[in-house]
């Protein structure tokens, strides 16, 4: 992984290089408040990700620090983050081939406040956008979601941290492979693929 840059716009540019057979795993959490699900460790060592990315509203700087146990983090500042002043406001991810083409596989654009209700917010749609990127992620509302918007794929891994009303607990996963990017989510209670479900009493 290289070296991250900072920008006057707290913004951060990184950049991840896939295994040499062209594939690269994701894990993506947010909104873990201080008090991420005591599963998540786990269920992360279990899917091997090649790096972790947080959506912001971290909390104790410390749910990084394990997170790290796992595989490399990479972190955006959430509105209660207002501590942690070395993390950027928005991160661009730029994914490349394996040598030796480093060919552009995959750009992320994450910020923590990226939607209002299901819309994707004009200002992030403009950055995103304007970097040339294909995926959004994004935390705050604490509601998984998957979608697209102006030609731009969306994702919100949901909450990992304490629960808010009756939404899941849950973080998210990008598989890249030869066919595409594929986005899902894992329900950190059961430890399976969480997929949405009508509640009879709604």
């Amino acid at each position: 992984m290289r070296a991250a840059k900072r920008t006057k716009h707290q913004e951060r540019h990184a950049t991840l290089t896939t295994r040499p057979d062209g594939t690269l795993r994701l894990a993506v959490v947010a909104d873990t408040h201080s008090a991420p699900h005591p599963a998540l460790l786990e269920l992360l060592r279990e899917r091997r990700p090649d790096a972790i990315l947080h959506a912001g509203d971290i909390g104790d700087l410390a749910v990084l620090d394990a997170l790290s146990t796992v595989s490399p983090v990479l972190a955006v500042r959430g509105n209660i983050d207002v501590h942690a002043r070395d993390l950027p406001d928005v991160l661009v991810l730029d994914v490349v081939r394996d040598a030796p083409s480093a060919r552009l596989a995959l750009r992320v654009l994450m910020t923590h406040i990226g939607v209002y209700g299901p819309k994707l917010r004009a200002e992030v749609a403009r950055r995103a956008m304007a970097h040339e990127a294909s995926l959004v992620v994004c935390g705050h509302s604490h509601v998984p979601f998957i979608g697209c918007e102006r030609g731009l794929a969306l994702f919100n891994p949901g909450s990992a941290g304490p629960r808010r009303f009756r939404l899941p607990i849950v973080f998210g996963i990008i598989d890249l492979s030869a066919d595409g990017v594929h986005l899902r989510h894992v329900s950190c209670e059961t430890g399976r693929d969480w997929t949405p479900t009508l509640d009879p009493a709604l």
